[in-house]
C-alpha cells in the first residue's frame, strides 16, 4: 500500500511539476517576444537609422543611444547585436546602473560586456529561426532564449536576447521540495493509520491461526483424540473473508474429527479383538502342549515317526504361546493399562538379564560395563527386565557366533540409560526407521537359528513408552547400538534416544 501511495505520489508531483514548468516557461516566451520587439525597435530607431518596417510594425525616431538598455529590458537579461560575421556590433549583459539611479536618470540600467566564451555559446546554441531554447551562459546561468535576423541598407544584423530563468527555477525547486515533503508526510500518515486499520481488521485472522496452531500442537497419531478446537463463532461470519476462512477450518475440523473418531474406533475393535483372541487362544494352546508331553511319558512305544511329530507339535504350540504372550501384553500396553510403579535397580537388572543370555548364548561373548553407584529408576521390574531380554535375544538371534554383546548402565542429566551393543553385521539402512514396528524383521543376514516373532523391538518400544522413556537405535557394520532412556523419578523430561552419544562413559 505504501509503494502503491509512494508511485501515486511521485506520478501527481511530477504531473504538477512538469505543469508548473510549463507555465512558468510559456510567461517567460511570452515576454521574450516582447523583448525581441523593443530590442529590434532599439537597434532601427538608433539616431540617424531611417524608419523600417519590421513584423508589419513601423518604428519611428528617437534619440536612445545603442549602447543603452530599452527601458522594458528587465534586469539580468541578455541583449547582444551580430554582425554577418558574427562580431559584436552592441548590447550585453543587462545589469542595474547604480550611478544613473543615484543621478535619477530616466534609464537606470546599463550593459556589461560578455566574454568571448560567453558570445560564442550564444551564437552557437541559439537558432536564427525564432525558435526559443534553453541555454546554459558560463557564469551567468540559465536563460531562455530567442534570436532573429534584422535587413538593414548596411547588412544582416543578427539580434539575440536572453531572458534568465533563475527565479522560475527555484519557484521549482521550491515547489518540488514542498510537494515531497507533503508526499512524504502522506505516507508516514498513510502507513501508520493502514498498519493500525489492517492489523484491527485482521484480528479475527489472527484468532483463527492460533485456533489452527493449537489444533497443530496435538498428537493426532494414535490413541483416542478431541477436537475440541474451533474458530469462535463471531470469526465465522460468512459475509467476509476472514469469516469464510474461519467456518472453513470449523468444518474441516468437525470432518477431521469424525475420521480420527472412526479411526480410534477401528483400533480399538482391532485391539480388543487381539486381546481377546489372544487370551481364549492360550487355553487351547496350553491344552495342546499338554496332550503333545503326555503322549510323550505314554509308557506303551511310541514310533518315532510319531514321537517326531508330537515334538513338532510341542514345539510349534511353545511358538504360538509365545507369540500370544506377546500380542496380548501388547494389547494391553496399547490400552494403557497401568504398569508397576516401584524402584527398580537397573545395575542388578542387567546382571541378571546377561546371566539368562549367556546360558542361551554360550557362543558369544558377554560383557558388562556398570558404574559404581547403583542406577534406580520407578517403574515395573518385571517388564524392564523383559526390556533388556529382549533385546539381548535380538542382539544373540541376529549376530553370528563368536561375537561379543556389551551391556552398559549409566546416567545422563534427567535420564538413566541402557545400552546394549553388538559388533555383528549390523542393521539395513532401510530398516532402521522401521526396526520398532510390530512384526518387523531384517533379510537372511541376520540369522534367525533360534526364531523370531518380529515383535521383540515392538515389546521394547511400547514397554520403554509406557515408562514414559525413549529407545533408539544406531547401526553400521560392525557396530549396532540399541539406546533406551528412562526418567529418573524427579525428571522433567527424557532427552531422545536416537540422538544420544553412541556410548556411554565407561564405568568407573
Amino acid at each position: 500500500m505504501i509503494a502503491l501511495l509512494a508511485v501515486l505520489g511521485l506520478v501527481v508531483g511530477g504531473t504538477a511539476e512538469l505543469y508548473l514548468r510549463q507555465s512558468l516557461y510559456k510567461q517567460v516566451d511570452t515576454k521574450l517576444s516582447e523583448a525581441r520587439k523593443f530590442a529590434i525597435r532599439e537597434f532601427i530607431n538608433r539616431p540617424g537609422g531611417p524608419p523600417q518596417s519590421v513584423g508589419g510594425m513601423v518604428l519611428g525616431f528617437n534619440d536612445l543611444p545603442l549602447y543603452e538598455p530599452p527601458p522594458n529590458i528587465p534586469t539580468g537579461s541578455i541583449l547582444l547585436y551580430l554582425d554577418s560575421s558574427g562580431a559584436v556590433v552592441g548590447g550585453g549583459h543587462v545589469v542595474f546602473n547604480e550611478a544613473e539611479a543615484s543621478s535619477n536618470h530616466r534609464f537606470n540600467n546599463k550593459y556589461n560586456d560578455l566574454t568571448e566564451s560567453q558570445v560564442s555559446t550564444l551564437a552557437a546554441a541559439v537558432p536564427t529561426n525564432g525558435d526559443k531554447v534553453g541555454v546554459d551562459v558560463d557564469g551567468l546561468g540559465d536563460f531562455r532564449t530567442a534570436s532573429w535576423s534584422v535587413d538593414t541598407d548596411s547588412g544582416t544584423v543578427r539580434v539575440i536576447t536572453a531572458l534568465s530563468v533563475a527565479d522560475e527555477n527555484h519557484t521549482l525547486v521550491k515547489v518540488a521540495i514542498f510537494t515531497g515533503c507533503i508526499v512524504l508526510g502522506s505516507l508516514l500518515i498513510a502507513g501508520w493509520g493502514g498498519a493500525l486499520i489492517v492489523r484491527r481488521t485482521l484480528k479475527p485472522l489472527d484468532r483463527v491461526a492460533a485456533t489452527a496452531s493449537r489444533v497443530a500442537e496435538l498428537r493426532l497419531d494414535r490413541g483416542e483424540v478431541r477436537l475440541a478446537q474451533r474458530v469462535p463463532e463471531v470469526d465465522t461470519d460468512p459475509r467476509t473473508e476472514v469469516g469464510q476462512v474461519g467456518a472453513a477450518l470449523n468444518r474441516m475440523l468437525d470432518h477431521v474429527g469424525n475420521a480420527l473418531e472412526a479411526r480410534h474406533a477401528s483400533e480399538m475393535q482391532v485391539r480388543q479383538f487381539v486381546a481377546d483372541a489372544s487370551h481364549e487362544l492360550r487355553t487351547p494352546l496350553a491344552a495342546i502342549r499338554g496332550y503333545a508331553e503326555l503322549s510323550r511319558r505314554s509308557r506303551q512305544p511310541i514310533p518315532d515317526e510319531l514321537a517326531h511329530v508330537l515334538g513338532r507339535v510341542e514345539s510349534e504350540a511353545k511358538r504360538m504361546t509365545a507369540l500370544v504372550e506377546d500380542l496380548l501384553l501388547l494389547a494391553r500396553l496399547d490400552a494403557g493399562r497401568p504398569l508397576a510403579q516401584d524402584p527398580v535397580d537397573l545395575t542388578m537388572l542387567a546382571v541378571d538379564a546377561t546371566s539368562d543370555a549367556h546360558a542361551a548364548g554360550p557362543r558369544h561373548y558377554w560383557q558388562l560395563d556398570l558404574p559404581d553407584e547403583p542406577v534406580t529408576v520407578i517403574g515395573d521390574g518385571a517388564r524392564l527386565h523383559q526390556v533388556l531380554a529382549n533385546l539381548l535375544a535380538n542382539a544373540r538371534t541376529h549376530t553370528p557366533e563368536g561375537s561379543t554383546v556389551t551391556v552398559k548402565v549409566g546416567t545422563v542429566p534427567d535420564a538413566a540409560v541402557l545400552q546394549v551393543i553388538d559388533n555383528g553385521p549390523g542393521i539395513q539402512a532401510e530398516l532402521v526407521p522401521h526396526i520398532f514396528e510390530r512384526f518387523a524383521r531384517g533379510d537372511s543376514s541376520r540369522s534367525r537359528a533360534a526364531g523370531s516373532t518380529g515383535l521383540g523391538l515392538s515389546i521394547v518400544h511400547a514397554v520403554v513408552t509406557s515408562h514414559g522413556g525413549k529407545v533408539g537405535v544406531q547401526s553400521r557394520p560392525g557396530q549396532t547400538v540399541f539406546t533406551v532412556m528412562l526418567p529418573v523419578a524427579t525428571a522433567p523430561a527424557v532427552p531422545t534416544a536416537e540422538h544420544h552419544t553412541p556410548f556411554l562413559p565407561r564405568a568407573g
